[in-house]
């Protein structure tokens, strides 16, 4: 086993073939250790603590939860944790919604290895590598008006409805009851003076409120 003198990794990643890769070279070609790869986050999730990275390299769709749901998870579990997205394309709103959900960067999964080291270096810097694209799309995200009169929930909420997301969808995005989520809904109408889904989105995003 390499010895441990830099930092702690552990890699979420479905595909085999990239799993294997990026293990090698983080362990071949830098002081840092691949301690733990895993195909779903739900195992990662199990021996997080044991584990204890530094990083994560997470893939966004996997089987059973999801990337992004796994990074606020894992986030829960030890905020001290840092998470790259693992990705096929670099311009897509998944990866933007990885970001708002604590993710510090990304790299694609083509990326050569000197590319996949400057990213795991960057991020323990305190950096966070991401294209222009994304960049913008995080610029964006911080023009939404902060006199929003809707809680981070609710946003979240409304932003899933936008994305025509059912109640139960939301609630098992979530992993909450869809009664809550009906609550969410009504104080969500209550408060933007609107009495269905079309107002509601319409005045969420005529306001730059998701």
């Amino acid at each position: 086993m390499k010895k441990e003198t830099g930092l702690r990794i552990i890699i979420v990643e479905d595909n085999i073939v990239v799993k294997e890769a990026f293990t090698v070279y983080i362990n071949d070609l830098s002081n840092h250790s691949v301690v733990n790869s895993y195909t779903n986050c739900e195992d990662a999730l199990k021996n997080l603590l044991e584990d204890h990275p530094d990083i994560i390299l997470m893939d966004v769709d996997l089987p059973g939860m999801n990337g992004i749901q796994g990074i606020k998870e894992a986030r829960k579990v030890l905020p001290t944790v840092n998470a790259i997205v693992i990705t096929v394309h670099d311009n897509t709103e998944t990866v933007f919604e990885a970001l708002c959900a604590g993710a510090s960067g990304y790299i694609t999964k083509t990326s050569n290895h000197f590319k996949i080291l400057d990213a795991i270096n960057e991020v323990a810097a305190g950096g966070a590598p991401m294209s222009g694209n994304i960049a913008k799309m995080v610029v964006e995200s911080f023009r939404k008006t902060t006199e929003s009169p809707l809680t981070s929930r609710e946003t979240e909420v409304l932003h899933l409805i936008a994305k025509g997301k059912s109640y139960k969808d939301i609630a098992d995005i979530l992993f909450v009851h869809v009664e809550t989520i009906k609550s969410h809904i009504k104080n969500i109408y209550f408060k933007l003076e609107v009495n269905n889904k079309a107002a509601a989105i319409e005045k969420g995003l005529k306001n730059k409120l998701i």
